[in-house]
């Protein structure tokens, strides 16, 4: 059997009602709006600088995350100055946010495809409301998706799988009738807790871990290889 046949067989399937994106690093990349505040934030804390690879792999958990690693990675901050540094962050980014972000290949064609299967689509992210909602219209996306779940719309965040099932109940629809699509392990463990198979971009972030070592459903190297993986009911 050729390789191109075994992979082939080896697609799982699903026949979801629902599909659940993550955002930065699956739909949008992100990374220079978040390098570029980040770092005016370290320099009016004066600070030195951190590269675009290291940022890279602070992204993931949310901007308090984010800053804390930004300020204490080979270094040493109190936690008032990490919580001053917070609120200095999204003054910074509030300016910067999807200056620089561009839509991933395929995603456009992958949600249009999505759209036209029927398929509820959702936004499961991290990132605070204030920019998510923001970013969403500036990039000409927010038309795609019934609701959008942000990293302060509940108490938790991802890999917590409670605002997996939000975003599904905001849908109509159950956890196991959804499918995620994200690019770390907060992405897959919260979907793995929630109920629902989880397919993982090669792509993004990730937190500096390689997605080829997460459990997952599969690997897409384009957003468009996730129809691959789905079925109509």
């Amino acid at each position: 059997m050729s390789g191109e046949m075994s992979r082939e067989v080896c697609v799982a399937r699903f026949a979801p009602r629902a599909v659940l994106f993550d955002l930065d690093g699956t739909l949008l990349d992100t990374i220079g709006d978040l390098a570029a505040g980040a770092n005016l934030m370290l320099t009016e804390l004066g600070r030195p600088p951190r590269t675009l690879d290291e940022v890279h792999s602070f992204v993931g958990k949310g901007i308090p995350n984010l800053v804390r690693r930004c300020m204490t990675e080979n270094t040493q901050a109190t936690e008032a100055e990490i919580e001053a540094a917070i609120g200095v962050f999204r003054r910074h980014y509030a300016e910067v946010n999807g200056q620089t972000t561009r839509i991933y290949p395929g995603v456009i064609d992958t949600l249009e495809a999505m759209r036209e299967l029927g398929l509820q689509l959702a936004v499961v992210t991290n990132k605070a409301e204030a920019f998510t909602l923001p970013l969403l219209d500036r990039m000409g996306l927010a038309g795609y998706f019934g609701a959008v779940v942000s990293g302060d719309t509940l108490d938790v965040k991802k890999p917590d799988p409670m605002v997996l099932h939000l975003a599904c109940t905001l849908l109509g629809v159950n956890a196991t009738e959804a499918l995620m699509i994200g690019d770390s392990e907060n992405d897959a463990r919260a979907a793995r807790d929630a109920g629902m198979p989880v397919l993982l971009v090669t792509y993004g972030y990730s937190e500096g871990k390689p997605v080829d070592t997460i459990e997952c459903d599969g690997l897409l190297s384009n957003a468009l290889h996730a129809l691959d993986h789905i079925v109509r009911a």
